[in-house]
């Protein structure tokens, strides 16, 4: 059976989408997939149309008013992106696939809208980016197209290791110790008022994939360092030996 991963499509428009993903899913023995606020049930009829033979999978589809609550319990999410020029170069399918097998916990792929793709902000909470070689004079693919490739990737992908490795870091996690950060600059004015937070700080954290143990570290770490920080300091800044 290949490693079972979160499909989450971000804003999808189209109901013939859904159906014929659902279908890509089941052919490749996925299941598990997130639609984030689209503008219709999973029982529209157009959906059912072409979920042939998975119209199991279209019921099960969750619903989530955001990216962050799809991805929360997630440890490695990585984002679809079209776009060329990307820094670091994106992953094609069959190397996530393998990236997939030799990781633990949670893992969401994700898919923006037909039109537009991910987002700035979506993509920044990705940790990697995916994307599927294609011809410079098509670089597009329609999105149940996109879904049944990685699908396929996954399903001939090496086996999951069984090794036991340390707990990764969700999403949830990184997001606590983003505003730990976040409190902490913003105290001694690195971050002010009106600006953007700290998101480019917190970029490489999530590339690098930090278990919980590390996180959690990191986290008691800038608490001890905002508490000193909070201290009051002498007046006239000599201590006692120094008047003596």
């Amino acid at each position: 059976m290949p490693t079972p991963v979160r499909f989450v499509l971000v804003h999808p428009r189209t109901p013939e989408n859904l159906g014929a993903a659902a279908r890509a899913l089941k052919n490749f023995g996925q299941a598990e997939w997130t639609w984030i606020r689209p503008p219709w049930s999973p029982d529209d009829v157009r959906a059912r149309t072409l979920a042939v033979g998975a119209e199991d999978v279209l019921a099960s589809a969750r619903l989530a008013d955001t990216l962050e609550e799809a991805v929360a319990d997630c440890s490695w999410v990585v984002g679809t992106s079209g776009r060329v020029g990307l820094r670091p170069p994106p992953l094609d399918p069959e190397t996530f696939a393998a990236e997939v097998a030799r990781r633990p916990g949670r893992i969401a792929l994700v898919f923006g809208d037909e039109r537009t793709g991910l987002g700035r902000d979506e993509l920044s909470r990705c940790h990697a980016l995916t994307r599927i070689p294609s011809d410079a004079r098509q670089p597009s693919l329609n999105l149940a197209q996109a879904v049944c490739i990685y699908a396929y990737a996954l399903a001939r992908g090496p086996e999951r290791t069984s090794l036991r490795a340390p707990r990764p870091g969700t999403e949830s996690d990184l997001r606590g110790l983003e505003v730990v950060l976040e409190d902490l600059l913003r105290a001694v004015r690195f971050v002010r008022p009106g600006r953007a937070g700290v998101g480019p700080l917190v970029a490489p954290w999530r590339r690098s994939g930090l278990t919980r143990v590390e996180i959690r570290v990191w986290e008691s770490a800038i608490r001890t360092l905002a508490r000193s920080v909070s201290k009051p300091r002498p007046s006239n800044g000599l201590d006692s030996h120094q008047k003596r």
